[in-house]
């Protein structure tokens, strides 16, 4: 069996409302054992909606329709569902009484427009929606079914909750479930991660292997469905070890690990302290360690000028003028950890080339250096940038330095 979403509103394709229901929705799923395998989003426009909801109904057996079940005139789901599914539409008595006892009880008049949304295609099954006024409704053929739901998001989260889930897995005999591990690496490039696992991401296989790509970090997830949450552990586990052996230690962490938690894991079991210089990225840097480090981070510094540079240069016994590339970035971050007192020095010393406007991958070169007792390593990455994008690669970038120095691994 699969799903299919239909999210309807205008609203939501001139982007003044972003489509949070549809991701919402497809988690449950996900977590219930049902494959959502298309989301469609189209405006209030007769011709388009019918298009795209017969098109669903035509290769989904389960569509959802989020919006347009209102009282207003571009409220237009029940009209062109009941024309997908070949019924009339009808006034539904109990909804309308209904209406006219929540309206009554707020002290307002039912309007003729309001009881538009106590119609429903004929012969649906009414779904009652105790935190809004228009019910939802569910409409079955040999070919499958259309459940219509608001769009309003709490309105239609208790509704698939509640009414949706329960059944759509008595109707269809959902019993699998489906179980997710995800593996975040970092210091690996999409294309890289692909080249390692590739042959692991198989057309519809069980388990599915798939990547997600941030700046700085790719996550691998690795996706089972089975009988029970003990079988698709069983399965994911010769998967997920290949995968860990390809990957090696550019593996940080799984599930909801973040790279900054992981570090700070480690600073804080070994006792560190933690200060940073950084100047191209403005700040990006002193972000991540703060909220790795926590108390343990007592220093960040932000380097705009040649003699502010100078100024902490002499501070820490260092001699400007520095060289350039990786030897600055060692000295600073020798410098750094001398004059705070921190147990680890991180420097982030970044050179842009040329006026560019890109906001990421911009053309330049990074250079990375942590310095503890026992002496400095450094990193060379080959982009910088003040992009967002750019900003965070050379933050995780210098986490993942730390990390592989506090375990030995650089």
């Amino acid at each position: 069996m699969n799903a299919e979403i239909v999210a309807i509103g205008t609203e939501l394709l001139l982007g003044q409302i972003v489509d949070t229901n549809s991701a919402w929705i497809g988690q449950r799923f996900a977590d219930n054992g049902i494959d959502l395998h298309y989301v469609n989003t189209v405006g209030d426009s007769r011709i388009r909606m019918l298009d795209t909801v017969k098109r669903a109904h035509g290769r989904s057996q389960v569509v959802i329709t989020t919006g347009g079940i209102g009282p207003t005139q571009d409220d237009l789901t029940r009209e062109i569902v009941s024309a997908v599914m070949g019924v009339n539409v009808v006034v539904d008595p109990d909804s309308l009484l209904e209406l006219e006892e929540r309206f009554r009880k707020r002290g307002f008049i039912l309007t003729k427009n309001n009881e538009k949304q106590a119609e429903i295609p004929e012969g649906a099954r009414i779904f009652r929606n105790p935190n809004g006024t228009a019910p939802a409704f569910v409409v079955e053929d040999e070919a499958g079914v259309i459940i219509s739901l608001p769009g309003v998001p709490f309105e239609m989260k208790w509704l698939v909750d509640n009414e949706v889930l329960p059944f759509i897995k008595e109707k269809f005999n959902v019993t699998d479930v489906i179980q997710y591990r995800v593996l975040k690496t970092v210091d690996l490039g999409e294309s890289n991660v692909d080249h390692l696992i590739g042959h692991l991401m198989v057309d519809d296989g069980n388990p599915g292997v798939g990547t997600m790509a941030h700046p700085g970090q790719v996550d691998v997830r690795i996706a089972a469905r089975a009988s029970s949450a003990t079988k698709a552990e069983e399965l994911i586990g010769p998967v997920e070890e290949e995968a860990r052996k390809l990957l090696g230690d550019n593996i940080f962490g799984t599930e909801d690990d973040t790279l900054e938690a992981v570090v700070g894991r480690l600073i804080s079991d070994k006792g560190l302290t933690v200060a940073t210089y950084e100047d191209l990225v403005g700040g990006a840097i002193a972000d991540v360690f703060q909220r790795a480090a926590g108390d343990a981070y007592v220093e960040g510094n932000i380097i705009n000028s040649k003699d502010a540079l100078e100024r902490l240069a002499r501070a820490g016994g260092e001699s400007p003028p520095f060289a350039g590339g990786p030897e600055r970035a060692a000295a600073l971050s020798r410098t750094v950890r001398a004059v705070s007192g921190a147990t680890l020095g991180v420097a982030v010393h970044a050179v842009e080339e040329g006026d560019q406007r890109t906001e990421n991958l911009g053309r330049g070169e990074t250079y990375i250096a942590v310095t503890d007792a026992d002496g400095t390593h450094t990193r060379h990455v080959r982009s910088a940038g003040r992009g967002v994008p750019d900003r965070r690669r050379a933050a995780l970038s210098s986490l993942s330095l730390v990390r592989r120095v506090l375990l030995g691994l650089d």
